[in-house]
């Protein structure tokens, strides 16, 4: 943790002990172990910490405490007083602007914008021209108490935002005609985890769809904001809703990952059982049609060393959104690593799934045997830790992106964490040409999604993280030509730490990757990097148009104290005449924020 930080924290208060005895060797280490820092816990709401100790992903490591000592820790962490959510009855718009008009065409209806996860924009979609980038001006912004990853996306129609943050596990309708205000909200027990999906019913209403951090499915009234349905997706104890799930027809489908990955080093737990999957659900009702497994169950495999046996095989969580191919009836989703062996053929591969029945119709593996749990680098090995893999964590994060070459021809663009970019045929499965932009990492690589605006993908590359890295990987963003493969420019991203950025930003001279999902808005590549620096770039050229710190504070219109930091996952989108960006991500290592930015280009005098 940062010195400056660990100066501030209450270190005479009685939960210190607690938070050094149990926490400290993850949080105060949170490039290694990929946790939030102790800073990032400190920007948390008390809700949060107690939801992650209790139900969430941190109940094995607090299993030893008792009630009273996990209080204390919280209290240790956000101190005693709860966040002060009144400014959204303050923030309330007039009777007049309460309900959404969901009359336009829909701009933003999930992840990748559209069901084939482009994330282009035109700028008669956003009212956004290429030539307006370069006369940006930042129009106003809101923050959110006690929240320090803003990971989410809106869905956007007309002039409302369908906004979730997950830390206020709070879904809000947001009317930016006039001066920003709020239609309406939905509220959950437990924190949200997607963006969501915007899409139409049989019966013709209007609804958003998410999940949450116990991996439920939640479908919303688009108009009201009143919950339809709710159901629960998790396979096992350890599941988790990552991906954004996708409304097609009369289906929703809802992506299943995992974190049995950061439990499994541990000797006491035993390792491993959880798989990911796809689950199809009737849109209408919530109930399940089908499961898509990307794995059979797993079974006793040998011994550990001390009697126990290892189980396998696991792993291939899907933390990405599907792409929808309505020509061939599948969807196009990608996996991860295995956490214990064997290594089935479907870890790290590309999958197409038959829409009908969940049948998988081919699957191409990118990278074999990697088998990788956290907490298994060192000299000392823990028993569940592989003996004989290639332990890369380069799963495909990034969704699929299904294209088209300028011959007119289909063609499944692929963003992996080991740093390549695979094209794919989408009958066969058969690579079409891939690009290599360095050796890849735990954190990218490419990580959370790449772009194509129908001549070029757009591949951001993440910070060198990880044993056995070189250095060859250079954060940045490159061009792509869709038909060959060719690299067509390359922006390479360099440390900006004048100033007080330094103390601002988290490890500022290295935390410069590109690790959010770009977004490409007329003849613009939109980017953010993990220092805070939000780029626009020229499309055909790469020339920067625009550049603006994030990481700074903010005066926001809403009346709450707002400070940005590194932009990751799902932090760009577009509509209405703005560019909207999240800023501040607390995890592995980064800086934490809380506050949703509007740009719009100056008004000419």
């Amino acid at each position: 943790m940062s010195t400056a930080r660990a100066a501030e924290a209450p270190t005479g208060h009685p939960g210190k002990a607690i938070y050094d005895r149990t926490c400290a060797a993850c949080h105060d280490n949170p490039e290694a172990t990929r946790s939030p820092s102790l800073q990032a816990l400190q920007a948390m709401r008390y809700q949060t910490i107690e939801y992650a100790l209790t139900q969430g992903k941190m109940q094995a490591q607090a299993a030893a405490l008792s009630a009273k000592e996990r209080a204390t820790l919280v209290e240790f962490l956000v101190g005693q007083q709860a966040a002060d959510d009144s400014w959204i009855a303050r923030f309330m718009c007039p009777a007049d602007r309460r309900t959404p008009d969901l009359s336009a065409t829909p701009v933003i209806t999930g992840f990748g914008f559209d069901n084939h996860n482009h994330r282009h924009l035109t700028a008669a979609q956003t009212g956004l021209h290429t030539a307006d980038f370069a006369n940006l001006e930042l129009a106003w912004a809101i923050g959110f108490p006690k929240a320090a990853n803003m990971r989410s996306q809106a869905a956007v129609v007309g002039s409302t935002l369908f906004y979730p943050v997950p830390e206020l596990s709070t879904l809000f309708a947001i009317d930016v005609s006039g001066k920003p205000c709020i239609q309406w909200t939905y509220v959950h027990e437990s924190p949200l985890r997607t963006s969501p999906a915007y899409g139409e019913l049989p019966d013709k209403r209007k609804v958003l769809v998410f999940s949450d951090l116990s991996s439920n499915v939640h479908m919303v009234d688009a108009t009201t904001g009143k919950g339809l349905w709710r159901t629960p997706v998790g396979l096992f104890r350890f599941s988790l809703t990552t991906g954004t799930p996708v409304i097609h027809k009369d289906r929703v489908y809802a992506p299943i990952s995992q974190y049995e990955i950061s439990v499994g080093g541990n000797d006491n737990h035993e390792c491993c059982i959880t798989h990911g999957a796809v689950t199809a659900l009737d849109a209408t009702t919530g109930a399940k049609i089908w499961t898509a497994h990307t794995m059979e169950d797993a079974k006793p495999v040998r011994d550990r060393g001390d009697g126990k046996m290892l189980l396998g095989p696991s792993g291939a969580p899907i933390w990405n959104s599907p792409a929808i191919d309505e020509k061939r009836n599948v969807l196009y989703v990608g996996t991860g690593e295995a956490t214990s062996e064997p290594a089935a053929p479907t870890t790290d591969a590309i999958l197409a799934i038959d829409l009908k029945d969940g049948s998988i119709r081919w699957s191409y593996q990118a990278t074999a045997n990697d088998i990788f749990l956290s907490g298994c680098f060192g000299e000392k090995k823990g028993l569940n830790c592989p003996k004989d893999a290639v332990p890369r964590d380069v799963d495909f994060g990034a969704s699929m992106v299904l294209a088209k070459r300028s011959d007119g021809s289909d063609i499944l663009l692929a963003g992996q964490k080991s740093g390549t970019l695979w094209a794919l045929d989408p009958d066969k499965g058969t690579v079409e040409w891939r690009q290599d932009f360095g050796e890849g990492s735990p954190l990218g690589g490419i990580h959370w999604g790449i772009a194509y605006d129908g001549e070029r993908v757009y591949a951001p590359i993440n910070r060198p993280y990880g044993r056995g890295v070189t250095g060859d990987q250079k954060p940045g963003i490159h061009a792509v030509k869709v038909d060959n493969g060719d690299v067509l420019w390359t922006f390479a991203a360099e440390p900006q730490c004048d100033g007080d950025r330094e103390k601002r930003v988290r490890n500022c001279t290295t935390n410069i990757g590109l690790s959010a999902a770009p977004a490409v808005i007329d003849g613009a590549v939109v980017a953010g990097g993990l220092d805070g620096i939000l780029r626009v770039l020229d499309a055909k050229t790469g020339a920067v148009l625009f550049k603006f710190d994030t990481a700074q504070p903010f005066d926001a219109i809403n009346g709450v104290k707002a400070t940005g930091g590194s932009i990751d996952s799902a932090s760009i989108f577009a509509g209405h005449g703005y560019l909207f960006v999240n800023s501040g991500y607390g995890q592995f290592g980064q800086t934490p924020g809380n506050v949703l930015l509007a740009f719009r280009p100056k008004a000419k005098k």
